[in-house]
């Protein structure tokens, strides 16, 4: 009988519970826990082990540049990060309330690992994340425009709740990705969040688009519903070189 309830939850997807039960099996008998107990216990390992499969799955979508986590970040004042700070973004309130967060700082001072950092975090709390670097997202809209699949594109960009935009201004942008930005910001305004990285200085952003029609309608949903982050310091990369 046991034998056959350990298949049939191996046979209905119920891995977490499976394994639970089997670790139930093995213990001796007098040590079996009772039957309400059992059962919140097999529940528990299910909803356990599926949060688990989600937040693998939504790390693995999310295409992160790094495998960094929020107790990877170094807060101190001459960072100008403070761990005030870093708490508040570990919650999911942000999230919850579409708000944007806009880091910049010097070439290394660590934009883009705090940026995914805080997308693991999401991914942990169960928040679709897709992270894209300037150079990847223009590629990616020129070839939904060439084969047609443009619209589609921009529906996969509607469904994840947080999007990671990292090495802004490294490049001139283009007046195809200017529009599409602006999409995808109308496409989440008030609805969910962006990340935004960048080396120049968030007031500096109005002339690095150009066009002031188009640069008045971009910034206007990306900055009124944001918290900035100004990170300070030399490059990371060189201390991580002469340790080495």
């Amino acid at each position: 009988m046991k034998n056959e309830s350990l298949q049939s939850m191996k046979r209905l997807k119920l891995a977490g519970m499976a394994s639970a039960y089997q670790a139930v099996l093995n213990l001796p008998a007098n040590q079996h826990p009772a039957a309400h107990e059992l059962i919140a216990t097999l529940l528990d390992a299910e909803v356990q082990h599926r949060s688990l499969q989600k937040t693998q799955m939504f790390l693995r979508l999310s295409k992160l540049r790094y495998q960094a986590t929020l107790s990877d970040i170094e807060c101190s004042e001459a960072r100008n990060l403070r761990p005030e700070t870093l708490a508040f973004l570990a919650q999911e309130s942000y999230l919850q309330r579409a708000e944007n967060i806009l880091i910049t700082g010097p070439t290394g001072c660590g934009k883009s690992f705090l940026a995914c950092a805080l997308g693991h975090q999401a991914c942990v709390l169960g928040y679709r994340t897709l992270y894209f670097n300037l150079s990847r997202l223009t590629e990616q809209i020129a070839l939904a425009r060439t084969d047609g699949t443009y619209v589609k594109w921009l529906n996969r960009m509607g469904k994840a709740q947080l999007i990671i935009l990292d090495d802004m201004g490294l490049q001139p942008i283009t007046q195809q990705v200017k529009l599409a930005l602006l999409q995808i910001l109308e496409d989440r305004y008030e609805t969910a969040s962006i990340i935004i990285c960048s080396q120049l200085p968030v007031p500096m952003w109005y002339e690095y688009f150009a066009e002031p029609t188009l640069a008045d309608a971009i910034l206007d949903r990306i900055i009124p519903r944001a918290h900035r982050i100004e990170l300070k310091g030399n490059s990371r990369r060189k201390n991580v070189k002469q340790l080495s």
